[in-house]
């Protein structure tokens, strides 16, 4: 299976990260649309304990408006997925849905220069969040 994902790991603990994640995407000009608590959904849905975990759904309006203009079917990829976990040993796992699928997915070769951005913002967000934890 393809890698669909890019990742780091951070040496800050679970809460610093989830508020340096939205610090570094607004830095990159994304915004946060959705939310999705883990931990507290499926201890209120299904009452198990899991370690921290949250999605965010980041979206730069300009980018999404350009992918839908060339397939309306990247519709069901957006917004971006960005998912912050902590770790055992008090760091914290952030991944990101690697821009790039949405072409692979499609086939939709007009996505590949909007992925193409979108992944060096992403990645972006990474670098600022592995160079300040240094």
């Amino acid at each position: 299976m393809p890698d669909f994902t890019l990742s780091a790991t951070v040496p800050t603990p679970y809460d610093q990260t989830v508020a340096d994640v939205r610090s570094a995407l607004a830095d990159a000009g994304f915004g946060v649309l959705t939310e999705i608590d883990i931990k507290a959904t499926l201890k209120t849905k299904i009452d198990v304990d899991v370690a921290p975990k949250i999605i965010l759904g980041a979206c730069r309006p300009q980018l999404a408006h350009a992918a839908l203009t060339a397939d309306p079917r990247v519709a069901s990829l957006l917004p971006c997925n960005v998912v912050v976990s902590a770790n055992d040993d008090g760091s914290s796992l952030v991944e990101i849905m690697d821009p790039g699928v949405m072409e692979e997915f499609t086939g939709t070769a007009a996505l590949g220069p909007i992925a193409a951005d979108a992944r060096t913002r992403l990645s972006g967000v990474l670098d600022a969040l592995t160079s300040t934890a240094r």
